[in-house]
């Protein structure tokens, strides 16, 4: 159980704070809410873990912590009033800050924080709560997409800080409820409302292209040299392994290819409306450093999702029963013929070849069979898994397959929720896009709409795509704020593209 009263209350609160943002129009009172679930966010975590080691250092050190405060508000600060004349940089801004995270060592431990990100969602709602025209081209909070998504993002966020408050690891629930839940719903919420224009995709995809690039010359360099700038976990596997993974800025080599993965997915969706040949030969130069750097992380999930998208763009852009068939049909094949192998091979190899995630796996059945309706609590299958399933690995503890993950937690009711919002995220996500489409136009094409808008909607349906695709195999789902970024970007697209006017 959360310890106290007023820590469970909080919680509640922050989360239904911004649950409101994501739900309700832009308002007076929308930013009140958000300006709330900002501030209870690290009270709660300070509140919770005041007394530990880990907050050990600020704590003797007073004097060192105001002024880390004063410097992050004189950042957010800064930030706000540049958004306050700009407001479209906040899309590239967030953007930027998505990858980096900041190790802080805190009574021996280190936690690896989204502190670029969080400020910069700060600077957002700051700027929100002081512009009166932040969201004046809303069209799209009318499209009925969009409105289910809302409903049910917003439900979840709550369910999942309810789920918390009797979870066999409360502080994790609660962690997870204030480093991602609650700043990913206030990103979502002010994206959703941003003006999505030519102007602003191009830069968002920009910014994400010259990261990739810097995150593969920092692997290339790494392969070389064989150092890492950190994760021991990682650093000692490959003393023992034949071969050498990297993991450029990030902890791990997955989340690398992932970055890598998804970036790659909308540099191809770019590339297959792309007619000059100047721009096509840049960008196959581009994938193929993507590619390259992607090998060295050596991510099996990774090449898995980036195929998935392509095989979303395919179907877009030339034919959806072909790419069904050509697809579907060695997809289906390998499936059986891996099921076949997981089977006939003995256990304990058969585990070895995933990696330990049938282990993970079948201890998630069994935490879910023994709490099928409402699980052990939202941020608990570490501990659960740890304390209550016999037959375990004891080196693995995290749930690498996201859906096992919410039925161990949250039992069939966050299940439920989660295949929900799945279903009405794709939903948001096709909505309108047949005429757009060569490979799936049903009636008359649309020869009105740009092919920036054309290469947006499919650029967000295969991301989101593979994104779904490397969560079942590495999870990290609603921890990951690119996926509030994909739906916040595919709900502002889902109702066409914006009217001409006022771009900030």
């Amino acid at each position: 159980m959360i310890g106290d009263f007023a820590s469970g209350a909080g919680l509640v609160l922050a989360a239904g704070a911004s649950a409101y943002a994501i739900w309700a129009p832009p308002s007076r009172g929308r930013s009140v809410a958000m300006l709330l679930a900002l501030a209870l966010a690290p009270v709660l975590i300070a509140g919770d873990a005041w007394e530990t080691a880990r907050f050990e250092d600020l704590r003797d050190n007073a004097g060192t912590t105001i002024l880390l405060g004063a410097a992050g508000l004189v950042i957010v600060a800064g930030l706000a009033y540049l958004l306050r004349a700009r407001a479209w940089l906040l899309a590239p801004l967030i953007v930027a800050a998505l990858p980096f995270r900041v190790p802080l060592e805190a009574g021996g431990e280190t936690a690896n924080l989204l502190v670029p990100l969080y400020l910069v969602i700060a600077a957002g709602v700051l700027t929100a709560a002081t512009r009166s025209d932040w969201a004046s081209d809303r069209a799209n909070g009318h499209a009925r997409p969009v409105v289910w998504l809302r409903r049910i993002l917003a439900a979840f966020v709550l369910l999942y800080a309810a789920q918390a408050l009797y979870s066999e690891d409360p502080t994790r629930g609660l962690q997870n409820v204030c480093f991602f839940f609650v700043p990913f719903s206030l990103a979502f919420a002010l994206l959703a409302d941003l003006r999505w224009d030519r102007r602003a995709l191009d830069a968002c995809a920009a910014v994400a292209g010259a990261q990739a690039l810097l995150f593969a010359a920092v692997g290339f360099g790494q392969y070389l040299t064989r150092e890492l700038f950190w994760n021991d976990g990682v650093i000692l596997a490959n003393d023992f392994h034949t071969y050498f993974r990297v993991n450029s800025f990030f902890w791990d080599p997955n989340i690398l290819g992932r970055y890598l993965a998804l970036v790659g997915v909308i540099a191809v969706a770019v590339l297959l409306w792309t007619r000059d040949l100047r721009r096509i030969g840049l960008i196959a130069a581009f994938l193929t450093v993507l590619m390259l750097a992607l090998a060295v992380t050596f991510s099996q999930s990774s090449y898995v999702a980036l195929l998935a998208g392509m095989a979303v763009l395919a179907a877009l852009r030339w034919s959806f029963r072909w790419t069904a068939v050509v697809v579907g049909i060695p997809a289906l094949v390998a499936l059986g013929m891996g099921l076949y192998d997981l089977a006939s091979s003995p256990e304990g190899e058969s585990n070895k070849d995933t990696s330990g995630r049938l282990k993970l796996i079948e201890g998630g059945f069994e935490l879910f069979g023994e709490r099928p309706v409402w699980g052990y609590g939202s941020g608990s299958f570490s501990k659960s898994y740890e304390e209550r399933v016999e037959d375990r690995i004891a080196s693995l503890s995290e749930s690498h397959t996201e859906p096992v993950t919410v039925a161990a937690e949250q039992g069939l009711i966050g299940l439920v929720g989660y295949l929900a919002l799945l279903a009405v995220a794709f939903w948001v996500l096709v909505h309108r896009i047949a005429p757009l489409m060569p490979g799936v136009i049903r009636g008359p094409p649309d020869t009105e709409t740009p092919d920036w808008f054309r290469v947006g909607r499919a650029a967000m349906l295969a991301t989101f795509t593979a994104l779904i695709v490397h969560s079942f195999s590495y999870a990290g789902f609603f921890e990951d704020p690119i996926t509030w970024v994909l739906l916040a970007i595919g709900a502002a697209l889902a109702a066409g593209p914006p009217r001409p006017g006022r771009a900030d």
